[in-house]
């Protein structure tokens, strides 16, 4: 019974590739019970603009227009696709300013959103995830220190989630992507760092979001999904609820890396899952036991 609540394609993001549909298809193709369609959210000022987009002539109403198609096109994928699998049609959000809690509930509103990954991509109001140019441009405005980085990080993440709660917790620990890997999971563990994680692991808890295990970090070449394992016992020994995400970008991504979670999630003790679903027009969470039995994990032998 696989599911993944995070994914994307490069019909509606800049860094994605092939069409929303196709996403959909090779979810179907590969058995996937539930998919989530978290295309991002737009931006609204010119300044926070990536690269990629700029060299593509987009503005922040072209992005607004831009989600606007992507609501349409997975409402119809979905009602195409209804009798093959489960959709639900979301967003993964941005959290660069304070501003962003109120666009985040005008999406809502204005689209009747069934879930949200909340993301945070900045510190400093600069991408983190972007390039290692970047995240070292926000490390200079921590001073150098990555630590500071990190707090910074985590308190940024901890505004999002009180003004947001958001469903789905997108890659928790993204901050250590580009950081110096001797020294990232360490900084992780300082008191001042810590202390903020269990913060928001505790406030996530208590509102009863989903933690995402995210198997994209693999392919950026890290040992632990997100979060880290470290992370990943606070949140178990605080009864926390753990949901899978591929963070497809493409067709091709769709499972990525999931013929890894059976050997990471025993390892790392989880062995009940969380994943969403509708009921009467409402978003709910249901519960999946002894999830390392499922047949799902022996069909991955047969993907091409």
């Amino acid at each position: 019974m696989p599911y993944s609540f995070h994914s994307h394609s490069g019909q509606f993001c800049k860094h994605g590739y092939g069409l929303l549909e196709d996403v959909v298809k090779e979810a179907v193709r590969k058995g996937f019970h539930t998919y989530g369609l978290s295309e991002h959210m737009p931006r609204y000022i010119d300044a926070e603009l990536y690269p990629e987009e700029i060299e593509a002539h987009c503005t922040p109403k072209t992005l607004e227009a831009t989600y606007d198609d992507f609501q349409l096109e997975a409402r119809r994928i979905r009602d195409a696709y209804k009798d093959k699998i489960h959709l639900l049609i979301g967003a993964e959000i941005e959290f660069i300013t304070p501003d962003y809690a109120h666009h985040v509930q005008q999406l809502r509103e204005t689209y009747g959103i069934e879930y949200i990954v909340g993301s945070l991509h900045h510190a400093y109001s600069i991408p983190i995830d972007f390039s290692p140019d970047m995240f070292q441009q926000a490390l200079e405005q921590a001073d150098g220190q990555l630590e500071r980085l990190f707090i910074q990080y985590f308190d940024e993440q901890y505004l999002m989630l009180q003004s947001v709660q958001p469903e789905v917790i997108g890659h928790f620990d993204l901050i250590r992507l580009f950081a110096d890997q001797s020294v990232a999971d360490a900084t992780l563990l300082l008191p001042n760092v810590w202390k903020r994680i269990v913060r928001n692991l505790d406030w996530v808890v208590a509102y009863g979001g989903l933690f995402e295990i995210n198997s994209r970090s693999w392919k950026k070449g890290l040992r632990d999904a997100y979060p880290q394992r470290d992370i990943i016992q606070a949140i178990l020994q605080k009864g926390g609820k753990f949901t899978l995400s591929d963070d497809c970008h493409g067709p091709k991504d769709v499972g990525l890396y999931y013929h890894k979670l059976p050997v990471y999630l025993k390892e790392v003790g989880i062995h009940t899952l969380y994943y969403l679903a509708r009921e009467k027009g409402e978003t709910v969470v249901k519960k999946h036991d002894n999830v390392l039995d499922d047949v799902f994990w022996r069909k991955i032998e047969s993907w091409e």
